[in-house]
């Protein structure tokens, strides 16, 4: 039968300083490293033989891929990057600290922009120093200036259908490295989730998601492999 782990990548420098990072291309920490390798020790603990790896185009989604595959032993499984995988887009918000940013609007209105299922951060000012339209990695897309979690996950599901769903429905073995509201899309996707419910549905960095799967790509069974680091899951539907 199919199985899924979603690895939410370990701390980047940005999460450290408690900044809004998105699609800045910002590296892990040393404390992130050893999350992304203990995820992969926790993915050879367990027996997962990965089949393949889907991450994003950001470095600390692909480093904790690479770091996580090594320590799981399987650095040859093939790997597939793509830019609808990536963080959700902050917009306006992107770079500041997020406790100046409380201070600055007011925590209920930062509160809504970082929690709300439907409703963005303002956009981007473009040419700015966050401007990603000269980014050679997403030559020829059409992107965003600011993106809410229902608008990330209408860029992840035409993916997850296209190129993920497929290969788990040939019951192999899928790892997929990325964000905490990339993967929190695919959560809402899987568990049949309404907007009120997926927001209140954190992940934590560096601790591997083991989600089972029936032949109509349904949960059966879902686990945090560090369960010292777990936060609560969604019900399983009889």
């Amino acid at each position: 039968m199919p199985t899924l782990i979603l690895l939410r990548h370990g701390q980047s420098q940005w999460n450290l300083e408690d900044r809004f990072t998105g699609w800045v291309d910002v590296d892990l920490t040393a404390e992130g490293e050893a999350q992304a390798i203990k995820g992969g020790v926790l993915i050879k603990a367990a027996g997962l033989a990965i089949d393949r790896c889907f991450t994003s185009v950001l470095t600390r989604a692909i480093r904790t891929s690479w770091l996580a595959l090594a320590a799981a032993g399987q650095s040859f499984v093939p790997e597939v990057k793509d830019w609808r995988l990536n963080e959700r887009h902050y917009g306006g918000l992107t770079g500041l600290n997020k406790t100046d940013t409380a201070a600055r609007y007011g925590a209920d209105q930062v509160k809504i922009w970082r929690r709300s299922y439907d409703i963005p951060p303002p956009p981007l000012t473009p040419g700015g120093e966050f401007d990603f339209d000269g980014d050679r990695r997403y030559a020829g897309a059409v992107l965003p200036d600011t993106e809410s979690l229902a608008s990330t996950l209408a860029r992840v599901q035409p993916y997850w259908e296209a190129k993920i769903a497929p290969r788990l429905a040939a019951s192999e073995t899928l790892l997929v490295a990325a964000h905490g509201n990339s993967l929190r899309a695919i959560v809402k996707l899987l568990f049949g989730l309404n907007g009120e419910a997926i927001v209140g549905v954190e992940i934590p960095t560096g601790n591997p998601l083991l989600i089972d799967l029936d032949a109509a790509l349904r949960p059966t069974a879902a686990r945090y492999l560090d369960a010292t680091r777990a936060q609560p899951l969604p019900p399983i539907a009889s």
